[in-house]
C-alpha cells in the first residue's frame, strides 16, 4: 500500500471529472459532501439491465458500473462556486483488468485468490490522497503482488502526468 498526495488539486479534478482518466476504473463508492452529503453506491442494481445490455455494455462479471457512467452524476454533485469540504471516492480494478493485471507481474496468486485491487481518494482539509490497497480472499505474508500494484498506480499517474509526493 503507498500513499501518496496529489499535488495539483484543480488539474486532478479536472481530469477525474472532465476526462475518461479513470472511466475505465469501477466505482465501488462515492461520498460528497457539499451543502449535503451524497452517497452513492455503484453496485449495479439485480434487474435493471437486461442480460442483452449487460453484454452491450460490457458489464459481465462486474458487481460495480465504471466510472464512466457514474462521472457526471459526481460533477455535477462537486461543479459550482463552493469547493466540497470533502469526498471520498473507492475505485476497483473490473475483473478482466484484474486478472490481466495479476497475471502479468506473475505472482503467486491467482484472480480468484483477490477480492479487489483498490485505489482510493480522499480530500479533506484541503488536501486530496491517494491510497492504494488490494483485497485478498486468502492469507499470504507475500507482498509481490502489493509492491507491484503500487507501482502500476504511480506509472498510471505519471502517464497522465498527475502531480503527486509520497507521504
Amino acid at each position: 500500500m503507498i500513499a501518496l498526495e496529489l499535488t495539483d488539486i484543480k488539474d486532478f479534478m479536472n481530469k477525474l471529472l472532465r476526462n475518461d482518466v479513470f472511466d475505465h476504473f469501477l466505482l465501488q463508492e462515492a461520498t460528497i459532501t457539499s451543502s449535503a452529503t451524497y452517497n452513492i453506491n455503484g453496485q449495479i442494481t439485480k434487474g435493471f439491465y437486461s442480460e442483452e445490455e449487460i453484454k452491450e455494455l460490457h458489464l459481465e462479471g462486474c458487481r460495480f458500473l465504471p466510472f464512466a457512467m457514474l462521472r457526471t452524476n459526481c460533477f455535477d454533485l462537486i461543479k459550482g462556486k463552493k469547493t466540497p469540504s470533502a469526498f471520498r471516492f473507492v475505485f476497483l480494478l473490473s475483473p478482466s483488468n484484474m486478472e490481466k493485471t495479476v497475471s502479468a507481474v506473475g505472482s503467486s496468486y491467482s484472480a480468484a485468490d483477490i477480492t479487489g485491487m483498490y485505489i482510493n481518494l480522499k480530500y479533506q482539509n484541503q488536501l486530496l490522497s491517494l491510497t492504494t490497497g488490494i483485497a485478498y480472499n486468502v492469507f499470504s505474508t507475500d507482498k509481490t503482488l502489493e509492491n507491484e500494484w503500487d507501482k502500476m498506480v504511480m506509472k498510471f499517474l505519471k502517464q497522465h502526468e498527475i502531480a503527486y509526493e509520497e507521504i
